[in-house]
Parts: C-alpha cells; sequence; structure tokens
C-alpha cells in the first residue's frame, strides 16, 4: 500500500539584518540567511514543505521593535491562512524577545 501524501505545508522565510550596512552588495547578510532558510526547507520536502513565493525581508530593522514592514505583512499573511510556517535562520532575527513576540499577536 502506497504511503499516504504528506499533506502541503506553506512555508515563508523572514530574513532582517538591523543595519544597511553591506546591503547594497549583490550577496547580502539577507540572501544568505534566505538561502540557508530554502535549504532546511528543501530538507523537509518529504513533509510536504515548500516554499512560498513572497519574500518578507526587513533590511535595516532593529530587532526590538514588532514595527517591521516585512514582519507585518508575514503575520497578516498567516492571518489570511497564505503561510503555514516560519522559517528564520535564528530566532533573533525574528524577535529578540519570545515572550514579547508572543503577547504582542
Amino acid at each position: 500500500m502506497p504511503e499516504a501524501r504528506k499533506a502541503r505545508k506553506r512555508c515563508a522565510i523572514y530574513t532582517r539584518k538591523s543595519t544597511e550596512d553591506g546591503l547594497e552588495q549583490d550577496f547580502n547578510s539577507l540572501d544568505a540567511q534566505r538561502e540557508a532558510c530554502a535549504a532546511y526547507i528543501l530538507s523537509q520536502a518529504s513533509e510536504g514543505w515548500e516554499t512560498v513565493s513572497e519574500l518578507y525581508d526587513d533590511g535595516g530593522w532593529s530587532g526590538g521593535s514588532m514595527k517591521r514592514p516585512a514582519l507585518i505583512q508575514l503575520l497578516d499573511d498567516v492571518k489570511a491562512d497564505k503561510v503555514d510556517i516560519i522559517v528564520v535562520y535564528k530566532v533573533d532575527r525574528l524577535t529578540r524577545s519570545l515572550a514579547d513576540f508572543a503577547k504582542d499577536r
């Protein structure tokens, strides 16, 4: 009997860098974060994970505030059922305080 197909899980990659230093380079910190996250999502393909096409990048934004344009859009997309999983390179890219993150949403 064939194995049941895994449910599709739409994965969004969120990247952030506190300063704009180096963002003008052809390959920058946001690109490196996105590449690492995409590789992880690909490693989970057998579990139904796939990357959404939307880019959620906050270059030049501090992690101390939840008021970041790409993060706001990402969380709106989660609420709109467009995203199932958020993938970040490190948790501190998402927020400096998980308690604040949970409280704010």
